[in-house]
């Protein structure tokens, strides 16, 4: 038998101050750029721990972040769960409605904010019946004129704390550490709690050699925003193995990127696919020193072929690609070339690399179709449904928890192939799958292929009711600046069509000036199809 100790997330923040204290944290704030080592966040979080429990928080409590990434925010990440209470991330770039509705729902005790997220919350703070106390994240001395009351200074807390606060050494495993909730493209986002297990298993696959391979040795920037599945876990993990971290802070550029991936020498960094079309248009314009970077970790939605081939090929960037979901702590999936599969030229390479992935060790997954669980090869699609200790078992007070957790398996939602060699690639969500005269196109598979164009800077696609054929496919498009006049719908056609079969080709491709976009940088194919409806019905007039 083997000794049964609590995987608990203090265990994470110790071993930081107790084995890496000169290790460093890079934060950009409002101010410019700050350091600190471990041994100084420690300190601080302890002390955010103590000023918390002051304020009223106690064990199960939820205090949320309305935050960018910076060390506060990170401070947080830990403050909170190790005391026992709850760690609420609030996406910002959420509506105000859908804010109140979260705060609300999840009974946040105390929020701490970031100064220049401050009006949103004055703007709703009569909405907000649970919310005991404010605490005001600012590098400037004295707190603005606020119409909040019961309002702290986040620092001026910290040096009133003793620092001499012990975390409890009797939290459970399977605690709630963390939640937050989905971005919503339709009805409420519904909330996920994280478990301190969970946490720390998922930390730990995250620093797997056929993971992402996160070490002591990395310098993580964590693009992804620490409100968005908690940064994918990498700010958890990168404290537990003493990696240094690079937090790119409030309203950053895809110039802001590339400064710091140089200036810091950057070994890894993640993002969603907005994020690195950005960066990359970025490079062709300017020249930077990108030599440190062993790997751009790319998930969120599914990367252009075009876009890997053009970090890898032009800039000599390693990518990798993976899949998850607010619902999986996030990794499941992860693109790591077998050994074997090394061998093979750069365009099957590339093939593998635009697919998702394999499965992370420690879950499971299946695909269900409509006859029963498909076949992994590579042809037959069906909905990825996933297990393991890090995948969600419900939603929080929600009654939607009955669609989407069944029989121990969570359905994703997502409609998949997986290939012999366990390879999984994302075929459509269900809901945006198009059904032309009985049989199904991909939107993913045509707006990847559009995008390897060297003209598209973006390419989404939808599918629009059809009298005869039920839906049809209609492209949306942006083009890069210098091609902007200079290329027609005819010639993205003619270079789609050796690409697919006659009847996947759009119905028509429309240029667009931006493509509307969730509060996470993904494609927001709801508005879009608005968007197109309303294109097409002027065009028939």
């Amino acid at each position: 038998m083997m000794m049964q100790t609590p995987l608990t997330m203090t265990q994470m923040i110790k071993r930081a101050e107790k084995f890496f204290p000169k290790k460093q944290v890079v934060s950009r704030t409002a101010s410019g750029i700050q350091r600190f080592t471990y041994k100084e966040i420690a300190e601080r979080t302890r002390k955010l721990a103590q000023s918390l429990q002051k304020l009223g928080v106690e064990r199960g409590d939820k205090v949320g972040t309305l935050a960018w990434n910076h060390h506060r925010h990170l401070e947080a990440y830990f403050a909170i769960p190790c005391s026992g209470a709850i760690l609420h991330t609030i996406n910002i770039r959420l509506s105000p409605q859908h804010i109140v509705y979260i705060i609300n729902h999840a009974e946040d005790k105390v929020l701490l904010i970031d100064l220049d997220i401050l009006p949103l919350i004055e703007a709703v703070k009569d909405k907000l019946p649970t919310v005991k106390a404010f605490v005001i994240m600012t590098d400037d001395q004295e707190l603005p004129e606020t119409s909040l009351t019961n309002v702290f200074h986040y620092e001026k807390l910290l040096e009133e704390a003793s620092g001499d606060y012990e975390y409890p050494d009797d939290l459970d495993e399977n605690a709630p550490a963390g939640m937050c909730y989905t971005s919503a493209t339709t009805g409420n986002p519904k909330g996920v709690i994280y478990s301190h297990r969970g946490i720390v298993l998922h930390s730990m696959a995250l620093g797997m050699a056929d993971s992402a391979g996160v070490s002591e040795k990395d310098i993580a920037m964590p693009v992804v925003p620490m409100f968005h599945v908690n940064a994918w876990g990498l700010p958890f993990a990168a404290v537990w193995f003493g990696t240094n971290l690079v937090m790119p802070g409030p309203y950053f550029t895809p110039k802001l990127i590339a400064e710091l991936i140089q200036e810091e020498k950057v070994t890894i960094t993640a993002g969603v696919p907005t994020i690195w079309l950005g960066l990359l248009k970025e490079l062709e314009e300017n020249s930077y020193d990108m030599s440190s970077l062993r790997a751009v970790l790319c998930g969120g939605s599914a990367a252009p072929k075009g876009m890997i081939k053009a970090f890898e090929q032009k800039h000599n960037i390693p990518f990798m690609h993976a899949y998850g979901m607010t619902e999986t702590s996030p990794l499941v999936v992860i693109s790591t070339l077998k050994s074997y599969q090394e061998e093979l030229s750069y365009e099957d390479r590339l093939e593998l690399k635009a697919m998702q992935g394999i499965l992370v060790p420690g879950l499971e997954m299946k695909i269900v179709g409509k006859d029963g669980e498909a076949a992994w090869d590579g042809k037959e699609m069906g909905e990825l449904a996933i297990r393991g200790p890090w995948i969600a078992s419900e939603y929080y007070k929600d009654e939607r928890t009955t669609e989407a957790f069944r029989d121990g398996w969570l359905y994703t939602g997502d409609v998949v192939t997986i290939d012999e060699e366990g390879f999984m690639k994302i075929v459509d969500r269900t809901k945006d799958l198009i059904k032309s005269g009985g049989e199904w196109i991909s939107s993913v598979d045509l707006e990847n292929a559009l995008m390897a164009h060297e003209a598209v800077f973006e390419a989404a696609v939808v599918a629009v009711p059809h009298e005869e054929w039920q839906e049809r496919p209609v492209a949306c498009v942006v083009l890069k600046e210098a091609y902007q006049g200079k290329v027609d719908k005819g010639e993205l056609l003619e270079f789609l069509k050796p690409q697919f079969a006659k009847w996947w080709l759009p119905d028509e491709i429309l240029f667009l000036n931006e493509i509307p976009k969730t509060s996470v940088g993904k494609f927001l194919k709801m508005a879009l199809r608005d968007v197109v409806q309303k294109d097409l019905s002027e065009t028939k007039k």
